[in-house]
């Protein structure tokens, strides 16, 4: 139904890993599975976001369904919520139904029901998002959809160099400027944060080891309450003055203790190689 929460679903399952198409006609279907089956393989799932926006396409879904003519195991998923619900969603939206036709929002939606009445009764899976928030949607798709590998939560470090700007999306920044600078070593400074010299040289610090006892828990604590609200990417930065000495080597060590804590976690160098 219009406003039940496509959208948020269709976002959760990308997140999943599925390959979505958004507002697909029907009859296309089985061409998009035959696309993806040859450029990705059959092992690459597949989400279709279908609505009353197809028009005179709609009709041809359920006998794409029936007959099988994907190719593959197929699971019907209908949102559905309650027209006061819907209708408070629409407005606060400011957008028209698309069934509306110059009439009243509700009977837009009466048309909507009537449209989709038989696809609903074949559902697999009927979610009604009335009283749920956002996240709790989400939660629902992954508790459906999810596997263990796609729900863990993702931590990305990003190094950086503070001379070239902080990373405008990171989540948290962290500075590792309190800690000896190795350019100002001769025999280091060639070298970068990913060479066992100047990693051994930066954790090896007085307060490096320190830092990392007690950043490291605090990311995974902020890590379990990301999942508790349905978010499964964190992108911390740790920079220092150019990002080729001690943030790199901090990034590592950081990620590596994450994975060693079961976190799915990767350090990339944004600045590494700038200077």
């Amino acid at each position: 139904m219009t406003g039940a929460g496509r959208s948020t679903a269709a976002k959760e399952l990308e997140d999943l890993g599925f390959y979505v198409v958004d507002n697909l006609p029907p009859s296309l279907l089985p061409d998009v599975v035959r696309l993806v089956d040859e450029g990705l393989g059959r092992a690459q799932r597949v989400a279709v976001v279908v609505d009353v926006r197809s028009g005179s396409f709609f009709s041809g879904l359920q006998s794409a369904l029936a007959h099988g003519t994907t190719g593959r195991n197929t699971t019907l998923v209908f949102l559905d919520a309650s027209d006061e619900v819907l209708v408070r969603r629409q407005e606060a939206a400011r957008r028209p139904h698309p069934l509306q036709e110059g009439g009243r929002l509700l009977d837009g939606l009466q048309r909507e029901r009537t449209v989709l009445a038989d696809l609903r009764s074949e559902a697999d899976l009927v979610i009604d998002t009335s009283n749920l928030n956002v996240h709790q949607l989400t939660d629902r798709i992954a508790e459906a959809f999810g596997t263990p590998e796609t729900t863990r939560l993702r931590v990305t470090l990003i190094s950086f160099g503070f001379k070239y700007g902080i990373p405008v999306d990171s989540d948290y920044v962290a500075d590792m400027r309190f800690l000896p600078n190795p350019h100002w070593v001769p025999e280091l400074r060639a070298h970068t944060g990913r060479d066992a010299d100047v990693s051994d040289y930066v954790l090896g610090r007085p307060g490096a080891k320190e830092f990392l006892d007690q950043f490291v828990p605090l990311l995974a604590g902020v890590a379990e309450g990301y999942l508790r609200e349905g978010k499964r990417f964190m992108r911390v930065a740790i920079g220092c003055t150019g990002g080729k000495h001690r943030s790199v080597a901090m990034s590592e060590e950081i990620a590596r203790r994450l994975q060693d804590q079961g976190y799915v976690a990767r350090a990339l160098h944004r600045d590494l190689g700038r200077e």
